[in-house]
């Protein structure tokens, strides 16, 4: 039993002579490792920023018609989809009040007539003449309320995008129609805070769509809003789209790119940077004295095949491994191949 012992103690000390010869063998092994890697050397150059935001269009104006007497409406002259432009009858409500208030209109002319012979001629006093004038107003008044709420006509250049009501339904409140202008558009954008000494009215920017890819869409900032939003730190600003040809539609869904003027970044090929698994942190990795150094970056704005990388551990002059950096880890030798 002792001899058993003493046999099993000593395989066990070669086993583990042998496993520790075998992990420095490979600890050496990754060491003295050398990978065949490119490079490039890392420069500013001048680019031009771009801010591309998504955003839905909207009707430049929007008109709920709503008259302001009750009653039922007698006939609707549109339907959903009719282009209707300014004066153009929409509805009709029920004419009981609107032919009350003529007559009387009517009646009070007559008797402005006389009352102005009388006051001419001096035969009434201008307390009765005043009170006979505010009678006539307010007959006028009454009859043009009625009659632009009875005969409701189009105060836009627009579509009829809603309708709600039949002919003889009873109005009930509800818009009986709406009306949506297209030939212009307008959009709300909500830009990064950073970008508010830069933002102007009038700035010029373009939109585009998956429905039409070859086609850009020019439109402007028409208003900055002067707030920023504190839970997302952006501000909005309105844009409006000329839209003559009808091609864009309210409610449409779109891409928005705007211009910020020009500054240097460091711009590499996009391959060239790595993403840590199981995370959203990118890193490159660069030729530091013949050895592989990972360093962390952020992205910035993307231009085709090339990516904006910003880094305070990078500087100008640094050689980037561009080929073969997907083999790499921290400290393993560089070949660089020319």
């Amino acid at each position: 039993m002792k001899n058993f012992l003493v046999s099993a103690a000593a395989f066990a000390i070669v086993v583990f002579a042998a496993v520790s010869c075998d992990d420095k063998d490979a600890n050496s092994t990754e060491v003295d490792r050398v990978e065949q890697v490119r490079t490039s050397t890392l420069q500013k150059i001048e680019v031009t920023r771009q801010v591309t935001l998504s955003t839905t269009l909207q009707g430049y104006e929007t008109v709920n018609v709503s008259p302001s007497v009750q009653g039922h409406i007698e006939h609707i002259y549109v339907e959903v989809g009719d282009r209707v432009r300014p004066g153009d009858n929409l509805l009709r409500m029920d004419q009981m009040q609107v032919k009350t208030a003529r007559l009387q209109f009517a009646n009070l002319s007559t008797e402005m007539e006389r009352m102005e012979q009388l006051r001419a001629s001096g035969a009434i006093s201008a307390q009765a003449y005043d009170q006979a004038k505010l009678s006539y107003d307010s007959a006028k008044e009454n009859l043009d309320f009625l009659e632009s709420n009875t005969y409701v006509k189009a105060g836009i250049d627009a579509v009829v995008s809603a309708k709600n009501y039949e002919d003889g339904e009873l109005y009930a409140g509800q818009p009986v129609v709406t009306l949506t202008q297209v030939s212009y558009l307008k959009a709300l954008i909500p830009i990064p805070e950073s970008y508010i000494p830069i933002v102007k009215v009038g700035q010029k920017v373009t939109l585009t769509t998956d429905i039409y890819p070859d086609e850009e869409f020019p439109a402007s900032v028409e208003i900055v809003y002067p707030t920023v939003d504190p839970a997302s730190h952006t501000f909005n600003c309105k844009v409006k789209i000329a839209n003559p040809k009808g091609k864009l539609r309210p409610g449409m869904y779109v891409g928005t790119s705007m211009e910020m003027g020009k500054s240097s970044a460091i711009v590499v090929p996009y391959g060239a940077v790595l993403k840590l698994l199981g995370s959203n942190e990118r890193y490159v990795f660069v030729n530091d004295g013949g050895v592989a150094k990972r360093i962390f970056v952020k992205l910035g704005q993307r231009f085709d095949e090339q990516v904006e990388i910003i880094c305070d551990e990078l500087k100008e002059g640094d050689e980037l491994v561009t080929t073969g950096q997907a083999k790499l880890v921290e400290g393993v030798k560089l070949n660089v191949v020319k």
